[in-house]
């Protein structure tokens, strides 16, 4: 079957179908493809290794996902969560090497197929993270800045590795020849990441400001410049991981990027399903009695060990639980840079095929089991809150996690959500001295707020700790602006189990969504469709006849929409 249109029908059509099945059962999409990845290679429907599809379509997945990662972040952002990102990645990649290297020797290893094994372990997946959080819409949460830090800093470390393992141990000798490859990668770093702060500051503004007029050339000049830059971090000797994401953070302060981004994501949703089906075609099932037990070690080694190691670190830096939580259990499993590290030890005589077909299997499993510990971590949360409040420091919280109020909560209305309609809340809040407390993920968010002078503080409708801390119990409303219909069920659960009785407003994208939550419990549900329908009946009401609202409405407008933060005037 080399035919590329029925590989894609197979692909695809198992893909929806099993999808469907993982829906039914509430788990995410990427277990599906997984999955089916996994069933084409056991039934062998079509040579895998020969597939053009499976060859060069995902890669364009991977290069989509972090182009438009990029441009839900600011580099300045990035600052706040740079030193715990910097140790905490360092200290996992480090310290799940040697204890991997050491397991793999335990399980008959040799001591450089054993340091090949480690170093794989070591690594997560940079493109399962990403497409969780965003489906989770916790892209810009507290724990998935640091997650995505973290998983950037091992993708430059991967690259470091992989050079090393090429290059041979002839690097470490005086020569300026033989060291040459290591100076090399710094000079070309330094011009990848030097260019695009050039390119953004004095280029990118005036191409993107000269097309924007045309909604299909602002579409593909995006591609254009995504692939550009992909291409030459390629050409450097990078992975596109790194030049897509660099290309979207290029694009992450224009005013354009919400238009690019709506554009995108259908493309993205396409080559991502190929991509995580190819890592499940991946492993090879003629040795698997063989390789079972070691897969399994792998495997548990994986979502037990590199979480502790997380633990350990983040509760150093003051963070709370809740943090350190989600942040572990987001990077607990095995990296598809793993795979191609495993494939050069192969390349290269130093490792076996069966280390590839358990390091490949093992990763396949982690992913699985990790997007269910993701999707389903609020709960996972409760259960394990007791023995997580071991490695938080009691009396020390990270300046990022601050409370930023000192009157007492009584009485007073709960905001979740600072952004945009709850910038606008908390305006008409501020100005009427109502007793109100904003509750934000996003730290960039919360800065903002805190200048504001705005009574806030970090944290999510999932953490237990957090609605203690804003007396939810005496609480007169609470307004949810997340438009998340997880987090909204989640906190009208949460109100139940308490026993508290307040009225509860709650947003959602659908009249489904809406549907689900009035019967959940909510008092009072906002549509953006339906409420964008009466606003504009009221404007036209209030002034169909006056010309001198609308002489200078489109300025204002744009001023609000260039706000990344609140929507104050």
């Amino acid at each position: 079957m080399d035919n590329i249109f029925t590989q894609l029908a197979i692909i695809l059509g198992l893909a929806s179908i099993l999808g469907y099945v993982t829906l039914r059962f509430k788990l995410p999409l990427l277990i599906a493809y997984l999955i089916g990845g996994l069933l084409i290679a056991l039934t062998a429907a079509f040579d895998v290794h020969s597939s053009e599809v499976l060859h060069f379509l995902p890669d364009i997945g991977i290069a989509f996902v972090l182009f438009l990662v990029g441009m839900e972040l600011d580099l300045r952002e990035l600052k706040l969560v740079g030193k715990p990102v910097l140790v905490a990645g360092f200290m996992q990649v480090l310290i799940t090497a040697i204890a991997g290297s050491t397991v793999a020797k335990l399980l008959g290893f040799d001591d450089i197929e054993s340091i090949y094994l480690g170093i794989g372990l070591s690594f997560s997946s940079t493109i399962l993270v990403i497409k969780l959080l965003l489906d989770k819409k916790d892209i810009t949460a507290l724990y998935g800045k640091l997650a995505i830090g973290i998983l950037l800093l091992e993708d430059l470390l991967a690259v470091v590795i992989l050079l090393g393992l090429t290059v041979g141990s002839s690097i470490f000798n005086l020569g300026f020849q033989n060291a040459f490859p290591l100076i090399a990668l710094f000079l070309k770093a330094s011009l990848l990441f030097g260019l695009v702060i050039f390119l953004h500051r004095y280029f990118l503004p005036i191409v993107f400001k000269a097309v924007s007029k045309q909604p299909e050339l602002l579409f593909l000049t995006a591609l254009a410049w995504c692939f550009i830059y992909v291409a030459f971090s390629r050409f450097l000797g990078f992975s596109e991981v790194i030049g897509a994401f660099l290309a979207g953070v290029a694009l992450a302060s224009s005013p354009y990027h919400f238009q690019i981004q709506g554009k995108i994501k259908p493309l993205r949703d396409f080559f991502v399903t190929l991509f995580f089906v190819y890592l499940g075609t991946q492993v090879q099932f003629g040795n698997l009695y063989k390789v079972l037990p070691i897969t399994i070690i792998f495997t548990l080694y994986t979502l037990l060990f590199k979480p502790t190691i997380f633990l350990l670190i983040f509760g150093a830096f003051g963070f709370r639980k809740h943090t350190m939580f989600k942040t572990a259990i987001s990077i607990s499993h095995i990296s598809e840079f793993s795979l191609i590290i495993i494939l050069v030890g192969l390349k290269n005589g130093y490792v076996s095929q069966d280390a590839l077909t358990a390091i490949a299997l093992s990763g396949v499993l982690s992913m699985i089991v990790a997007s269910i510990m993701i999707a389903e971590s609020n709960s996972l949360y409760k259960l394990l809150k007791p023995a997580i409040g071991f490695f938080e420091r009691k009396n020390f919280h990270n300046e990022l996690e601050e409370q930023h109020f000192s009157e007492e909560l009584l009485d007073h209305i709960i905001v979740v959500g600072g952004h945009r309609v709850g910038g606008e809340l908390v305006k008409y809040l501020k100005a009427e001295k109502i007793p109100y407390v904003v509750l934000d993920f996003n730290p960039s968010h919360i800065g903002k707020l805190v200048e504001e002078g705005i009574n806030v503080i970090y944290g999510d409708v999932g953490d237990p700790d957090i609605l203690d801390e804003i007396n939810l119990k005496y609480a007169r409303m609470i307004i949810s602006t997340v438009q998340d219909l997880g987090d909204g069920l989640l906190l009208i659960e949460e109100l139940k189990s308490r026993k508290i009785s307040v009225p509860i407003i709650v947003r959602a994208a659908t009249t489904t969504e809406a549907e689900i939550l009035y019967k959940a419990g909510a008092n009072l549900v906002l549509i953006p469709a339906i409420i964008t329908g009466d606003h504009l009946a009221e404007i036209i009401k209030d002034h169909l006849g006056d010309k001198a609202y609308f002489k200078d409405r489109a300025k204002i407008e744009m001023e609000k929409l260039e706000r990344k933060t609140l929507a104050w005037e």
